[in-house]
């Protein structure tokens, strides 16, 4: 049994600590405001991380440790607020503990439709990402064995952007493709649970994985494709956007060599599920 602390108790994060628990790990919440009901297996500890008067009691024997964060808004003030104070002050606080950063495939800053991995060149331009690649770089030199996760755009229930957006007949750039790539929120946190699971078999991990589901598509058929699910209209055809950004295909081979399996390996598994429950 790990003693395990998960800083962002979201979807992502709420979900990861009921497995965790589940599985006999001793776990801790930390949230700025921690749900009014929560299980008697986990412990939530309310804290604003940005503030190190509110992390002067957290323990400091977690085993490991998730950082699962999201910003306020997407907002430079916000980013430095989690990525840069609040990280600083976590790692200054827990510097002995084993963690796994959830990151984002914005890092990347290739627009022309490239396929990324984790050895790619991450050098955003966009400061927002910038942040996240620094904290990045942070963690990993803290400790090599320090992980990061780099997730795709993450959809599941709650996340149905993409469902919203192809039934008010989107414009969306046809030609040239335009690539978009997706993880389920299910799979992440089969892949950060799975992480968990390798290291304590003893598995050689590396300090970087992309998770991003087999599927990168260009957003013409993802939405064509969805209107037709959701017998919508379909897209229409806008000109060329040369200034589009975040147009890569992610390549998870790294991951899948490991031996994870993806739960939604296409954006049609798990969207079909989506449309299904919408009834």
């Amino acid at each position: 049994m790990a003693k395990i602390l998960i800083v962002g108790c979201g979807a992502i994060g709420s979900e990861l600590a009921a497995l965790l628990a589940a599985q006999g790990h001793d776990v801790t919440g930390l949230k700025r405001k921690p749900p009014l009901s929560t299980p008697a297996s986990i412990h939530y500890v309310a804290a604003d991380i940005s503030s190190p008067a509110d992390l002067a009691d957290l323990a400091t024997d977690f085993t490991h440790a998730f950082f699962i964060v999201s910003p306020d808004r997407r907002t430079e003030q916000s980013y430095r607020a989690v990525y840069e104070t609040g990280l600083d002050n976590l790692l200054a606080r827990l510097p002995d503990t084993r963690w796994i950063m959830v990151s984002s495939t914005s890092v990347y800053g290739q627009t022309q439709g490239e396929w990324m991995d984790e050895d790619s060149v991450a050098d955003p331009e966009n400061v927002n990402s910038r942040l996240i690649r620094q904290a990045e770089q942070r963690l990993t030199a803290l400790n090599p064995a320090n992980i990061v996760v780099r997730f795709s755009g993450i959809y599941g229930p709650g996340r149905e952007h993409l469902l919203r957006q192809a039934m008010q007949t989107p414009d969306i750039q046809q030609t040239p493709p335009y690539f978009t790539n997706r993880i389920h929120q299910r799979d992440c946190v089969g892949v950060l649970a799975f992480l968990l699971e390798q290291y304590f078999a003893c598995k050689a991990l590396a300090q970087c994985y992309l998770a991003s589901d087999d599927d990168p598509a260009p957003m013409w058929d993802v939405m064509s494709w969805l209107a037709e699910q959701l017998h919508c209209p379909p897209p229409t055809a806008k000109p060329i956007n040369a200034d589009a950004g975040m147009n890569k295909r992610c390549n998870n081979t790294r991951l899948k060599a490991l031996g994870y399996q993806f739960q939604y390996p296409s954006y049609k598994d798990g969207y079909l599920e989506l449309i299904g429950a919408r009834g």
